[in-house]
Order: C-alpha cells, then structure tokens, then sequence
C-alpha cells in the first residue's frame, strides 16, 4: 500500500487543490483523490507533472506503506 503525502506538501507550500489542478493541467477530481488517499490508480504523466509543480522527488509524494492482510 503507498502513502501520499499531496496534502502535507500542499499544507506546507500553502497550495490548493483549484490551483494545482490549474497549473498542472491535471483533472482535480485526481488531485482531490490524491490528497485525500482514496485514489486507486493514477496516471504516470499526473505523477511526473505534480512532482515536477511541486519540486520532490517521488519518494517524497510516495512512501510504501504496511501491506493489510
């Protein structure tokens, strides 16, 4: 299971999600779902593009987490 931690970046960077989703070109139903750990697949591009917007590397917007049993 991955962690995102879209909202901790955004939170620190003080961004919202109207605004990433403006900047980057990526639908915000995408980002809402990022942010709030409910997505299930993400585009690659939507990856690259946010941490690119956002200056980390993936392993800072990702972290693997426990897999549930």
């Amino acid at each position: 299971m991955l962690k995102c931690h879209l909202s901790k970046i955004m939170g620190v960077k003080r961004l919202k999600i109207a605004d990433v989703a403006r900047d980057t070109g990526i639908n915000r139903g995408t980002i809402t779902r990022l942010y709030n750990e409910t997505a299930t697949r993400v585009e690659l591009e939507a990856i690259d593009a946010l941490c690119t917007y956002l200056d980390v590397p993936i392993g800072e917007l990702f972290e693997a987490g426990e897999l549930i049993k």
